[in-house]
């Protein structure tokens, strides 16, 4: 191991939204994403991600309830900027907000947030959950603008969408990589938490976690479909060791 590797850890949040997606698309009660976020907790996660949409096609108002009582759960809230999500988030006062643009035609999220030239309409939503002892972050492409006015409108993290550098390939991939390392980087400088996320999988996680000064990895679809095979637990292990391999071997 490097010097730069030593000592380091990446936390590692754990999305459980399709949990959720699997009890909804039968209106059943199980099965539970609170079971699901104890399971992952127990086996290695720092957090628990979910996305409560203004559709409600998984996650539910009370999932987000019950997680926020469960002990050792450090919950961070995905969720549109309107004042009734901010109302919500405000009452239940989870860990951490992260806002996401979000369209109801859209499968996942894609894509970052605006920010930049949306800085009066998301000023007042972050000083409100600000006040009420929510860290707020932003999820955004590596846009140097993005990362700017972020800063600006009070947010104290930023999560850089990975989802582009996962679709690419060679030069193309290359590419996204660099931006992303630029973007870290100038996050970073400003004071800025940085987290990322989405698309990240086993297998293209290790260069993200070694972004610099990277924070925390939230990863959601990628272990929900493998613990169909091995179980949550063992999901989360498997994303756990290859982010420690990834650091061991800077």
């Amino acid at each position: 191991m490097s010097a730069a590797g030593v000592g380091r850890r990446v936390l590692l949040g754990v999305n459980v939204d399709h949990v959720a997606t699997l009890r909804q698309a039968r209106g059943t009660t199980f099965p539970d994403p609170v079971e699901a976020a104890r399971l992952a907790l127990e086996a290695g996660a720092d957090g628990i991600t979910v996305h409560l949409r203004e559709d409600r096609r998984h996650v539910q108002e009370h999932d987000v309830e019950r997680l926020r009582s469960l002990p050792g759960c450090k919950l961070n809230l995905e969720m549109a900027a309107t004042p009734a999500m901010v109302d919500f988030a405000c009452a239940v006062a989870p860990d951490d907000v992260c806002i996401v643009p979000e369209r109801r035609a859209e499968l996942t999220t894609e894509g970052g947030l605006a920010v930049a030239g949306h800085e009066g309409v998301l000023s007042p939503l972050v000083g409100r959950l600000v006040a009420s002892g929510v860290r707020v972050s932003l999820f955004i492409d590596p846009d140097p603008r993005q990362i700017e006015a972020s800063r600006a409108v009070g947010a104290g993290v930023v999560e850089l969408h990975t989802g582009r550098w996962c679709d690419a390939s060679g030069a193309t991939a290359d590419a996204e990589l660099a931006a992303l390392r630029a973007g870290a980087t100038a996050a970073a400088s400003r004071g800025l938490v940085v987290n990322a996320g989405h698309g990240l999988t086993t297998t293209n996680v290790g260069p993200v976690a070694l972004l610099p000064g990277m924070n925390e990895l939230n990863i959601g679809h990628s272990i929900v479909a493998r613990s169909v095979f091995v179980g949550i637990a063992g999901a989360v292990r498997e994303m756990r060791r290859a982010i420690d391999r990834a650091l061991e071997g800077a």
